[in-house]
């Protein structure tokens, strides 16, 4: 019906509706559809079966308890199967309660599935899309693939195949995200192959505890240069270093544990050390502070850094200089077949020796043999384990000269990639964050590996260095007794 010329109303517009879009296959003749009906039948199988295959792959052990509980309820009843369903719960309470860690260790299958079922797959594809992990390509989108999942206590692994044209730098921008939405403290992200990734995303952290000394090496035969273990790393497994062909620089501030690094690489090489495999030349600036705890085991050690400690550093450059021209043409690299002593210089504070010592020549001097150490020291058997406080760049100028760095509690990020280099502090190694609380705990980084390893170095004591020094030297310590004034229970002194 129209309406009146001049009127403010007017016709409305047709109502539009979009036309329905029927799939293709329902528009073929029915006999076509009779002839390709065994190969969509047989299709369908084959897809349902391989959603079986990959939940029995993924859940073995609840698929397994759900056949088994469907099967005794057939056989025996409802009330059976309830009843040894509560013995099974309870069981696993009380397991959990009495021995935490055995439940830990054993029960980790339980763990990793209920929280792959009821975290990651569950909310997989609304937090790959909020995270625009996901693409879309000729209106179809893909998604990044759940793998395996390993739920370890302090972290779950999970395997991660990214989809094509994305690279692991996106998933490292987004970590944080992910952390939260998976509910994790932090998430680290590893590159474990082309097109795939782990995720760590992390709960809690196993190196609060402090790890005490192992027993000392008994035989020099046990103890290999090539992996010297001075702690444990936060996947439990031992933190091992090694000293032939290694340059080594620790780095932290006060407080930040690296007389642990310097005295658990001792300790290792007691054996050694005892029988002459190994030599120790060591200088410490703050006047034998911590050096002088166990003066003994060095076979030169200065406790300061003027001249004495630069005639030091010449000494074993000239040292490497002469092993070296007479390797040439006999052999590569230093062997303990060689005869001579395999020689590990410590120092503790390097920067009161290269960079804040006041006189210029002597500066001078000292980082021109530093360098020669440690950049010729490789093939004829020295090596140098070097502490320090600040790691910028005109207090060690030739940090790249040391091929595995260690970062310990640190004031600032940017210190971390002064230390261990571009792109690690990404990768997860915080270093900058690690907490006061826990000294030892650090971020290693050795040339060659993509990935940084963080460890905590074991905790000597005053009794263990007590003990070192008796053991070097060839005699038993004795505590004495003090012996107070006359009438408290001993004689005068």
């Amino acid at each position: 019906m129209g309406v009146q010329q001049g009127s403010r109303w007017v016709d409305p517009a047709p109502l539009e509706v979009a036309r329905p879009r029927l799939p293709w296959w329902t528009m073929l003749p029915g006999w076509v559809k009779l002839v390709i009906s065994p190969v969509v039948l047989t299709w369908l199988a084959i897809w349902i079966l391989a959603k079986i295959v990959r939940l029995c792959w993924y859940y073995p052990v609840t698929v397994t308890v759900l056949v088994g509980a469907v099967w005794l309820d057939w056989w025996a009843g409802h009330y059976v199967v309830g009843a040894l369903v509560s013995v099974v719960v309870v069981g696993l309470v009380v397991w959990w309660w009495r021995a935490a860690d055995s439940y830990s260790r054993r029960c980790r299958w339980l763990r990793t599935e209920i929280r792959r079922a009821s975290i990651y797959a569950w909310d997989w594809r609304t937090v790959m899309r909020l995270a625009n992990l996901t693409g879309t390509a000729k209106g179809r989108e893909y998604r990044p693939k759940l793998k395996r999942v390993r739920s370890e206590g302090w972290r779950d692994r999970v395997r991660v195949r990214m989809i094509k044209g994305q690279a692991p730098e996106q998933w490292t921008a987004r970590a944080s995200g992910l952390a939260h939405s998976f509910h994790a403290n932090s998430c680290r992200v590893r590159v474990v192959g082309p097109g795939r990734i782990d995720l760590d995303l992390i709960h809690s952290d196993p190196l609060t505890a402090t790890f005490p000394l192992p027993a000392m090496a008994v035989d020099e035969s046990s103890v290999d240069l090539k992996r010297v273990t001075i702690g444990r790393t936060e996947t439990g497994k031992p933190w091992r270093i090694c000293l032939v062909g290694n340059q080594i620089l620790v780095v932290g501030v006060q407080g930040a544990g690296k007389a642990s690094i310097l005295w658990s690489v001792v300790w290792a090489l007691a054996p050694l050390i005892k029988a002459g495999v190994v030599r120790l030349y060591g200088i410490d600036p703050k006047g034998g502070m911590e050096l002088g705890q166990c003066p003994d085991i060095f076979h030169k050690v200065v406790f300061d850094n003027g001249p004495d400690a630069v005639a030091l550093l010449e000494e074993l450059a000239g040292e490497v200089r002469e092993r070296a021209g007479t390797y040439r043409g006999i052999r590569r690299r230093w062997t303990r077949d060689s005869g001579e002593p395999f020689t590990l210089l410590i120092v503790d504070e390097l920067a009161d020796v290269i960079a804040y010592q006041s006189d210029k020549k002597l500066k001078e001097r000292a980082q021109a043999a530093v360098q020669t150490i440690t950049s010729q020291g490789r093939a004829p058997g020295f090596a140098t384990l070097a502490l320090v406080q600040d790691p910028r760049k005109e207090i060690v100028p030739f940090r790249n000269v040391f091929t595995t760095r260690i970062a310990m509690r640190l004031d600032e990020a940017t210190q971390v990639d002064m230390v261990l280099g571009d792109g690690v502090r990404e990768r997860g190694a915080e270093a900058h964050e690690i907490s006061e609380l826990t000294p030892g705990v650090a971020w290693a980084k050795e040339d060659g590996k993509r990935e940084p390893l963080r460890a905590r170095a074991f905790y000597p004591t005053d009794d263990n260095l007590t003990e070192l020094r008796a053991y070097i030297n060839g005699w038993t310590a004795e505590v004495l007794p003090f012996r107070g004034p006359a009438g408290e229970g001993g004689a005068a002194a």
